[in-house]
């Protein structure tokens, strides 16, 4: 099969593609974030709907939200006030989808030398969320409550198509659903108004290449485990 220039720089983007979890300071260009939303927002969806909203965080602004976050992540208490609006994950895990969610646990907790046993150790880099992993840019994405479950599907072309364009452009991202417990709080951050709905956040910036969870590759399954051709 003969390969082009742009089909390898797609799947050059496309594979390059990892939630990075270890961030250099290194500001963002605006024109950078304005032209990855710019190219992102080609995703297609239902009736030309465009459902996504998304809100910008740097500075002050993203770190008001990052203390307010962790204040609460780190009362269990005050915690326990905090659940998500929608269920992002199965209510009851099953095979092989269980197995898959501790390995790639495992996977991160071993690299960070993180025994079962230190549950703080477990707490703190789940908090590490919400400092958007030291990104210097944090996104949060909001959609319309009216919209229906057709509209989230494009919404995941949209954050698709926001994380290849940073590739292009040298950037790395980490999509968050840890946000949305915290609903509430980003909702008085952020001042959504009530019928926007969090969808869910993410980190944007420069890998830091020392960090040793930024070495983490995750696995895929073989075609053969997902794909039927029919003739």
């Amino acid at each position: 099969m003969i390969t082009s220039p742009q089909q390898e720089m797609v799947d050059a983007a496309i594979r390059s593609r990892r939630s990075i979890r270890a961030f250099l300071p290194t500001p963002v260009a605006r024109e950078d974030i304005e032209g990855i939303l710019e190219v992102a927002s080609r995703a297609p969806s239902g009736t030309n709907i465009q459902p996504w909203k998304v809100y910008v965080l740097t500075g002050a602004a993203r770190a008001r939200l990052c203390a307010a976050i962790s204040a609460v992540h780190n009362d269990p208490a005050a915690a326990a006030a905090h659940q998500e609006e929608y269920a992002y994950y199965p209510r009851q895990w099953v095979s092989p989808f269980i197995e898959r969610r501790r390995k790639v646990g495992w996977d991160l907790y071993t690299l960070l030398g993180i025994t079962r046993e230190n549950k703080a150790g477990m707490h703190a880099q789940h908090g590490r969320n919400y400092q958007f992993f030291d990104a210097p840019v944090g996104l949060i994405f909001t959609i319309d409550r009216v919209l229906e479950q057709g509209s989230w599907l494009d919404y995941g072309m949209f954050l698709e198509n926001i994380m290849i364009a940073a590739r292009g452009r040298g950037l790395d991202t980490c999509p968050q659903a840890a946000f949305t417990p915290f609903h509430r709080i980003i909702k008085e951050q952020l001042c959504l108004p009530d019928n926007e709905m969090l969808v869910c956040g993410m980190a944007l910036g420069y890998a830091d290449p020392d960090k040793i969870e930024n070495t983490l590759q995750t696995e895929r399954e073989p075609l053969k485990n997902f794909v039927r051709f029919l003739e």
